[in-house]
């Protein structure tokens, strides 16, 4: 039978919050023994997702963040979700060096980084509802129970 574990999260959109998804997440993964890399590359792709989210979904404005995790074995599966403006083209979005927010010197980078970082990604929008970022991540170091 197959472990799971599982945390919901909630918080405010606000950019000091950022910090705060990376280490409650950070946290979260210590159970699979994560290397240095693997640590890094989920902090670095949770924190691309919740800055899009305050940036973008809210445009800096009040809003929601709502992160939920689930590890089965030594498998992550992460959803971050903002209830904000929604994404009207969510393939050009995902596209390296796009940005809406050129004039805040965005990169344009966000999504392409959590596609590097995790092994899988997948975006979820409507505008005017929202948008949910759904990221994968196998663990190898981690030791089966």
């Amino acid at each position: 039978m197959r472990k799971k574990h599982e945390m919901t999260i909630e918080f405010d959109s606000c950019s000091e919050n950022e910090s705060f998804a990376r280490m409650v997440t950070a946290a979260f993964i210590t159970r699979l023994d994560p290397t240095v890399g693997e640590m890094s590359d989920v902090k670095t792709a949770v924190s691309e997702a919740v800055t899009n989210a305050i940036i973008h979904g809210y445009e800096k404005k009040e809003g929601t963040i709502v992160i939920h995790g689930i590890i089965r074995d030594n498998e992550l599966w992460l959803e971050i979700q903002d209830k904000g403006v929604g994404i009207t083209d969510i393939d050009k979005a995902m596209e390296p060096c796009y940005t809406t927010k050129p004039e805040l010197d965005r990169s344009g980078m966000g999504f392409a980084f959590m596609e590097a970082f995790m092994d899988k990604l997948e975006v979820s929008s409507e505008p005017g509802k929202g948008t949910t970022v759904h990221m994968y991540k196998k663990f190898d170091s981690a030791q089966k129970e």
